[in-house]
């Protein structure tokens, strides 16, 4: 078991090693667009990347609406895995809307020996959500 000073540290160390093998300006919050932001996650359980709309009902539904419309693509040509949720309950309770990529396998941020996994995974997996949401941008925005 790990003490909070120590899972901090590896996931600080998580984080600054993803940053250096991985050198990429990544879109994130900066999407332009309120309430749609692109996210990693990766905990001592699961790690995936994730589309998360979070703003008001209004403002969720006309995204969600648009995403929906371009399902087939991002499936088809992006992420055949992607898992689309319109009711997603955060851990703090909070509901948003989310299209997500789980990594299937077993990993852990504690876990060292799991760390290049989840960094090609996201790596990979976030290059194909920025790549789509670059494509579509428009669609979405409009």
């Amino acid at each position: 078991m790990f003490s909070k000073e120590e899972s901090r540290q590896l996931r600080q160390e998580f984080w600054t090693s993803f940053g250096k093998s991985f050198p990429k300006k990544w879109i994130l919050y900066n999407t332009k667009l309120k309430g749609f932001s692109f996210k990693f996650h990766f905990d001592n359980k699961t790690a995936l990347v994730a589309l998360d709309l979070e703003d008001d009902l209004e403002n969720r539904i006309k995204y969600w609406e648009k995403l929906q419309s371009l399902k087939s693509i991002l499936l088809d040509d992006f992420l055949p895995e992607a898992i689309f949720n319109e009711v997603y309950f955060l851990d703090n309770e909070k509901e948003i809307s989310r299209i997500y990529v789980p990594l299937k396998q077993k990993v852990s941020i504690h876990n060292k020996n799991t760390w290049r996994d989840v960094m090609e995974f996201f790596n990979k997996n976030m290059t194909l959500f920025e790549a789509f949401f670059e494509a579509y941008k428009d669609i979405i925005e409009g």
